[in-house]
């Protein structure tokens, strides 16, 4: 008989919360702790092509800052043309964080990017500069105002236990576990990715339901409702507004740009690296359509560029619908005649309404 104080595990499979006499993560607060070095730092946010970068520049040269790329496809080193990376010049002219620091082979996740993005804004804070974040990935703008999804903290014991049964009968065996309780998950996860099938297996006993549930439930635009979730950080954030016509005709023009400026190149070199593209790498708008060209899954190069117009419109739209479910920021039209001083005065002005 093993003491009371000895954390066991429940039989597999079972649809019940082990519990641990901690608080469920229905029960745990959502909003975030002050003192958040992310409060001190300014959001610069709207659809691709919006001029999010150009006008970036300038703020930052206003006000002393560094800008923090706020974008799940500037990590990567090599993609530099379909991703509309700063270039060289500029990157000298204004200090840029969290562009070219992983390779294009490496996995991505985002919460990593939050830990980084978290390193780097107390980095820019102790030089006495300015955060700013500035791009349009949605899920990166979403966990920087609410966290990650609400899930349960981490359970030392829990996972010790875990751990010592991996080393004993193999990560396979934990991960076969899983697929018994999310499937979802199991099917995403490497069977040798130890510690998120550990995380996975953990946040299932901590709550009774799948991870892959929580973040489904998590990632989507309507969890920002003003009836669903309280504004947790307060980030002066402003989103570029501009007409829908005029949006597309400079998604048009950024990809002939791009087109021109050597992105099928880009992406066969790519191609030919001594390992293959991550999964994420691989998904990047534009990418996975000249790779799907060129490994023979489209018919023709016209067909392939014309795909790719229709996926940026669509992802265009996408990012408008997140936006519009997130209340708190703050519209700028690219049109105004002054867009730098309205985002200046908007981010001093800037209050978060209880």
């Amino acid at each position: 008989m093993l003491p009371a104080h000895v954390f066991r595990l429940p039989p597999f499979p079972t649809t019940q919360a082990y519990n641990t006499g901690e608080p469920r993560t229905a029960d745990l607060p959502l909003c975030l702790r002050t003192m958040d070095p992310f409060e001190q730092a300014y959001i610069l946010t709207g659809p691709t092509a919006s001029g999010k970068s150009a006008l970036a520049l300038e703020l930052a040269e206003r006000i002393g800052g560094e800008i923090i790329a706020l974008d799940s496809m500037t990590v990567y080193r090599g993609m530099d043309i379909g991703t509309a990376k700063p270039s060289p010049a500029e990157r000298r002219r204004i200090p840029h964080h969290l562009i070219d620091v992983l390779d294009p082979w490496q996995g991505l996740n985002v919460a990593w990017w939050l830990e980084q993005a978290e390193r780097v804004c107390r980095d820019i804070l102790a030089r006495g500069r300015r955060p700013i974040f500035v791009g349009g990935t949605p899920l990166y703008l979403k966990v920087l105002l609410f966290g990650l999804f609400p899930g349960p903290p981490a359970h030392e014991q829990l996972r010790r236990q875990l751990q010592e049964e991996a080393e004993q009968m193999g990560a396979a065996v934990l991960h076969a576990r899983l697929a018994q309780v999310d499937p979802k998950t199991a099917a995403r996860l490497h069977p040798n990715d130890l510690r998120r099938i550990i995380r996975a297996l953990e946040v299932f006993h901590l709550t009774g339901r799948p991870i892959s549930e929580w973040q489904t439930t998590w990632d989507t635009p309507a969890f920002a409702a003003p009836n669903r979730a309280a504004v947790c950080r307060r980030i002066p954030a402003v989103v570029l507004t501009l007409p829908r016509d005029v949006l597309y005709r400079r998604i048009e023009q950024r990809i002939d740009h791009m087109l021109q400026a050597g992105w099928l190149e880009e992406v066969r070199r790519l191609r030919d690296l001594p390992h293959p593209l991550s999964r994420e790498a691989r998904q990047a708008l534009g990418y996975r359509q000249i790779l799907d060209y060129l490994e023979g899954r489209l018919p023709n190069w016209h067909h392939t560029v014309e795909c790719i117009r229709i996926r940026t419109r669509q992802f265009a739209k996408h990012q408008l619908t997140w936006f519009r479910h997130i209340p708190q920021l703050i519209p700028v039209s690219v049109e105004d005649s002054d867009a730098t001083s309205h985002i200046l005065d908007q981010w001093k002005s800037f209050h978060v309404k209880e």
